[in-house]
């Protein structure tokens, strides 16, 4: 699976998706690097074919009512240490995959996750 890992994640949360054999890339290494524009970014996740991974809950919205980006992840933990955050995705990863091969928009918490069925 293809990620995005947007500006408030830490670039090691792409490497360890990386590291786990799937293709990340985080906001740092793009051109605007951690400036870039969320709507560049949604464009960028989707030409990519990738899943947007954030904890900014204005791409919610944004995929809700335009579906852009087209697949989202977005990290509902509130603030945890990188480590944590890590460890939270090395548990829930292959749930993670799973959810997203089923729908387009899921949010992981502390104690789980929760997944957005599409609409018929």
């Amino acid at each position: 699976m293809k990620f995005v890992v947007d500006a408030q994640l830490p670039l090691t949360l792409a490497r360890q998706l990386t590291a786990a054999g799937h293709e990340a890339v985080h906001t740092s290494e793009l051109a605007q690097g951690n400036r870039t524009p969320d709507t560049v970014l949604a464009a960028f996740a989707d030409e990519e074919g990738g899943v947007l991974v954030t904890k900014d809950r204005d791409f919610r919205d944004s995929h809700l009512l335009r579906r852009s980006p087209r697949r989202l992840l977005v990290v509902a933990t509130g603030n945890i240490t990188n480590s944590d955050l890590r460890s939270l995705f090395v548990d829930n990863l292959e749930s993670i995959v799973a959810a997203l091969t089923e729908a387009s928009f899921v949010e992981m918490g502390l104690t789980g996750l929760i997944v957005h069925r599409d609409p018929g």
